[in-house]
């Protein structure tokens, strides 16, 4: 059961983008399939994995619109986290659950089954009766809004990833505009999480120059006397600045083929940062 566990949970978080609520969807599923007539099941894998797919589509569908400060985004994992029970190579790279929520709850299901999964589209209609039809339709839908991004990179390469993060500290830490406008792309974005609790200074900030000097602001203001440190969170270079004993905020960078930060996820969650380390 507890392969099964880790499964349904993978499939649950990168369905819904949170792995608290996974972890209670993926609970009541099992609770309720202890609790079944078994007589007529005759593969208790494919049922549980239908049963968490629906479960949480259900759950996206109900929960799609969150009441933020800022931009809603996914909760960020790191694999070093030993109460981490996700399957690493079946989740999704951070940039691409960002851009999953897109999608309807159904698109991302058929998205994420095909790619994550390599499930046939007999098998994804089966397990969210519809048709094959239907299934290739839904990911021609989903693969035209999510602009090619991998499910997850063939093969992490850290050391290039952790050198430009290097790179982005020093020149946050220094207030240099000018530097840190060198280390993105022209429109470059940058989106910020506070949840429910935390008022973030803009949701939103798109292009080289407002971006950069948002950043100086931020790390002149919040970040500037706080220790920080490096990691690798849902396969993409993270920094996390600290509070005492708990991350006060995170950087999460997407990086381009070129070496530039396309995309910063800056993550003020408390509920979002507590389970990362």
């Amino acid at each position: 059961m507890q392969e099964n566990y880790n499964r349904l949970l993978t499939y649950a978080y990168n369905i819904t983008g949170s792995y608290e609520d996974s972890q209670d969807l993926v609970q009541d599923v099992i609770e309720k399939y202890i609790l079944l007539d078994k007589s007529e099941i005759r593969d208790e894998t494919n049922f549980l994995i239908k049963s968490t797919i629906n479960h949480a589509i259900n759950f996206k569908n109900r929960h799609s619109k969150k009441m933020v400060y800022g931009e809603w985004l996914p909760e960020p994992l790191s694999f070093e986290n030993a109460e981490n029970k996700l399957i690493k190579e079946q989740t999704a790279r951070y940039t691409l659950l960002v851009l999953l929520e897109k999608l309807n709850a159904r698109e991302r299901a058929v998205y994420i089954l095909k790619e994550a999964f390599d499930y046939s589209h007999q098998e994804i209609a089966e397990a969210l009766d519809i048709s094959v039809e239907n299934s290739r339709k839904l990911l021609s839908r989903a693969g035209k809004q999510l602009q090619n991004i991998k499910y997850t990179p063939d093969s992490i390469s850290i050391s290039p990833d952790m050198a430009i993060l290097h790179q982005y500290q020093q020149a946050l830490s220094e207030g240099n505009v000018p530097h840190i406008e060198k280390l993105l792309i022209d429109d470059i974005r940058l989106s910020a999480d506070g949840g429910k609790r935390v008022r973030v200074i803009k949701a939103v900030e798109v292009g080289k120059s407002a971006t950069a000097q948002l950043l100086a602001y931020v790390q002149q203001q919040f970040l500037g006397n706080r220790p920080y440190t490096f990691h690798i969170f849902n396969h993409q270079p993270a920094i996390c600045f600290w509070q005492g004993d708990r991350i006060y905020n995170c950087h999460i960078l997407d990086i381009d083929p070129k070496g530039l930060i396309r995309e910063i996820y800056s993550i003020v969650d408390p509920e979002k940062l507590k389970r990362l380390l």
